[in-house]
């Protein structure tokens, strides 16, 4: 409890970093991993053109280049800035988390820091040197590895990136070595790695085929045969992805594939998986149907429907995003930090003596009769906010009331039995961390929260109370 907890009382801290993480990995994925080798082929194609007909290796170049310019100021705006985002939210949302991680992956962290600098510096002059790149064949060829090793250095960053990911959720032989190699190879990272991979080449291909469609004039007569092989490079890397999401699926911990139903449909639609699963694969062979119609008959690609496998596709990767992140509860790294940052081991201690004890930014250290609902508050920001608010998304409140009925007040006894066991009921659920002076705390303040709302304010808002921890 080494830190003051940021809360957000309407949106809930996770739902702040859900939505710049999505929002980046989105364009990470579909605009960088695989827009930059999907550019460069196309770039490559139009350079062998060339040679025998100028013309058309005019304009496959020319379409790569205009391709060149939509991936650019994208990733180097919204993508960049979503990436600091997400270190700026994740230090909020869950800083002892992110404390652990960098302390695990801080060599990882600083190579890829200098991998993605390298990311940059080969965008810039893959860019802004395309139109000179046209003056002589040697250029062109020096033109085209910039574009090479562009993606090469995209694709690093993701794989050094999903080391860490896959480790959050089963960080594998590293619990007992606690190594950075162990930590990185763990179990899920190849299958992980081998999954993204040609999702991001698949999604990639989605956004150029609907690009070149709307850019390029009807009249263009090489528009076909761009489409056509943009739609091949979908259909190319389908099966493969397909292959990747089979492995993954059978390398993730069986107790992880319990939590599907809720990260898939939320507890409130848990029932409905087969039906959204129905949808899903739906969505897919939309995406595959586009593929094969531009494959071999690409005039008859309806333009203004283009836009439904590229939606189909980051609908694909953030549901994909919010799975991942639920399964692995109750932990936020596998078997070693639960999802409200308090370490596994932790827990014995907490749970005899109490949480507020040791905690430094909290005015109370034990519960009181006069204190009994301030110090739920205190307990409420320690061991639930993390995921729950009080009445805004995610609401602890709302979610007693549907258990329980509005018809009458929340009943105190009734919650407490239920939080004290709830970690056997809903796996995704850490135990409570507290002892039981603290547990009742807890629930009066969800009671008097039910009958008299009131926005909790995070410490941005109210400051912080420092006390001097005694042991």
């Amino acid at each position: 409890m080494d830190f003051p907890l940021f809360h957000l009382d309407f949106m809930g801290n996770r739902m702040l970093v859900a939505v710049i993480a999505i929002l980046h990995v989105i364009i990470n994925h579909a605009l960088a991993v695989g827009f930059a080798p999907l550019v460069t082929i196309l770039e490559f194609r139009g350079y062998l053109k060339r040679k025998t007909k100028p013309d058309e290796g005019k304009a496959w170049d020319e379409t790569a280049r205009k391709l060149m310019f939509f991936a650019f100021v994208i990733t180097t705006t919204v993508g960049a800035l979503t990436g600091v985002g997400i270190w700026f939210a994740a230090s909020l949302a869950n800083p002892a988390s992110l404390g652990s991680l960098i302390r695990v992956f801080y060599f990882a962290w600083f190579t890829e820091w200098i991998i993605f600098v390298l990311e940059v510096v080969f965008i810039m002059i893959y860019f802004l040197t395309w139109k000179k790149s046209n003056e002589s064949p040697k250029r062109k060829r020096q033109h085209i590895l910039f574009g090479v090793w562009l993606s090469i250095f995209s694709w690093l960053t993701m794989a050094i990136i999903v080391g860490i990911l896959a480790f959050m959720m089963d960080p594998g032989s590293w619990i007992e070595k606690k190594s950075l190699v162990t930590g990185f190879l763990n179990p899920l990272y190849l299958p992980q790695l081998v999954f993204r991979t040609p999702v991001a080449m698949m999604m990639a291909g989605t956004v150029a085929l609907m690009f070149v469609a709307y850019a390029l004039k009807k009249q263009n007569k090489w528009k076909t045969n761009i489409l056509k092989y943009i739609s091949f490079w979908i259909l190319l890397w389908m099966p493969v992805a397909a292959s990747g999401a089979f492995l993954y699926y059978w390398h993730i911990p069986r107790a992880m594939i319990g939590n599907l139903p809720v990260a898939f449909g939320t507890q409130q639609f848990q029932d409905w998986y087969s039906s959204l699963l129905t949808v899903m694969i739906v969505v897919i062979a939309i995406g595959f149907s586009v593929g094969i119609l531009g494959t071999f008959s690409p005039r008859r690609l309806p333009k203004h429907l283009l836009i439904i496998p590229v939606i189909a596709s980051f609908l694909f990767l953030g549901t994909f995003e919010r799975i991942r992140e639920f399964i692995r509860k109750p932990y936020v790294i596998g078997e070693y930090m639960y999802a409200n940052g308090i370490l596994v081991d932790e827990y014995p201690l907490y749970q005899q003596t109490g949480i507020l004890k040791h905690s430094p930014y909290t005015e109370f250290s034990e519960v009181t009769e006069e204190n009994k609902v301030a110090a739920g508050e205190a307990v409420f920001t320690l061991a639930c906010t993390r995921c729950h608010t009080t009445h805004g998304i995610s609401s602890v409140v709302r979610k007693f009331e549907r258990m329980y009925g509005t018809e009458n007040p929340l009943n105190e006894e009734a919650m407490k039995v239920y939080m004290k066991n709830m970690h056997n009921v809903r796996y995704y659920m850490p135990p409570f961390p507290g002892n039981d002076d603290e547990l009742d705390a807890l629930a009066a303040y969800l009671a008097e929260q039910q009958k008299r709302p009131k926005t909790l304010e995070g410490p941005q808002i109210k400051g912080v109370d420092v006390k001097e921890i005694k042991f």
